[in-house]
């Protein structure tokens, strides 16, 4: 009977091990399950009209200029029957954005996949059947409420506080006509930021200026060939980049109405 504390104790000890080495195992599965997640925080450029943060790192509350986070993935592939174009080899980038500021912001997203030894130009797409399939992959329980790019631009990007756990908005770019011979490319992200500039067109000075909006840059590369077409061939090429790209888009359509003309 004297040594039946001690056992108890040893049991316990065992019982507790036990919890802790099963508590590692589900962090360790969990880190396992997301090994390639990549976040992307808010970098100046010299044609930004203001600066992003304080001198203490924080955004600032007042600058002119705003940045949202954003996380992703590398890129993946799935294949899936699309209605009316056939069964398609499909690559979509899941991210996540995450606002920072004080303010809420709309993320109307630009997702532009560039081949570089190709030479072609691929828009993101809205493609439910593929959507459907992806989350099937990405969000079984339906957790994560994945947006595409029109559905996540319903609603702004709600601001995370300081030293909270942040508010992160989830959502998935689609493209069914990337070249399967490129290993080379390039995803630019539009929309994260407000900021752009506006230059004089250089072949054509009496045409309309030449609007570069702050995009973010990432850059990609694919092992194999289009017989080996699987998503462990896809690997990110650091670092990202924040650049001023061109766009189609016009200033009077980046510029906010102004309060007296929002009536009119």
């Amino acid at each position: 009977m004297t040594g039946e504390p001690g056992g108890r104790r040893w049991r316990h000890g065992l019982i507790l091990g036990g919890i802790l080495a099963a508590a590692l195992t589900l962090v360790g599965l969990a880190v396992a399950a997301s090994p390639n997640e990549r976040d992307v925080k808010p970098a100046p450029n010299v044609q930004d009209p203001d600066e992003i943060y304080d001198k203490d790192g924080n955004p600032k509350a007042d600058s002119k200029i705003w940045v949202l986070d954003f996380k992703f993935k590398d890129p993946r592939l799935i294949k899936v029957d699309v209605p009316g174009r056939g069964q398609k080899v499909c690559w979509y980038l899941w991210y996540q954005v995450i606002n920072r500021t004080a303010e809420p912001h709309t993320f109307i997203p630009d997702f532009e996949l560039v081949t570089h030894d190709r030479h072609t130009v691929h828009h993101d797409q809205v493609l439910p059947k593929v959507q459907d399939a992806i989350r099937q992959i990405e969000d079984p329980t339906g957790y994560l409420n994945i947006k595409n790019s029109v559905t996540i631009a319903a609603e702004p990007i709600p601001p995370s506080r300081p030293n909270a756990m942040p508010k992160a908005v989830t959502g998935i770019a689609v493209w069914d006509d990337v070249d399967p011979d490129s290993n080379n490319y390039s995803i630019f992200v539009a929309g994260l930021s407000n900021g752009w500039s506006q230059t004089d067109n250089p072949i054509s000075p009496d045409k309309e200026p030449i609007v570069r909006r702050k995009t973010l840059e990432l850059d990609f590369k694919r092992l194999g060939d289009r017989y080996n077409m699987t998503s462990e061939e896809i690997h990110f090429v650091g670092p990202y980049k924040w650049i001023y790209r061109a766009s189609e888009l016009t200033a009077a359509s980046l510029t906010p109405a102004k309060p007296e003309d929002k009536g009119k």
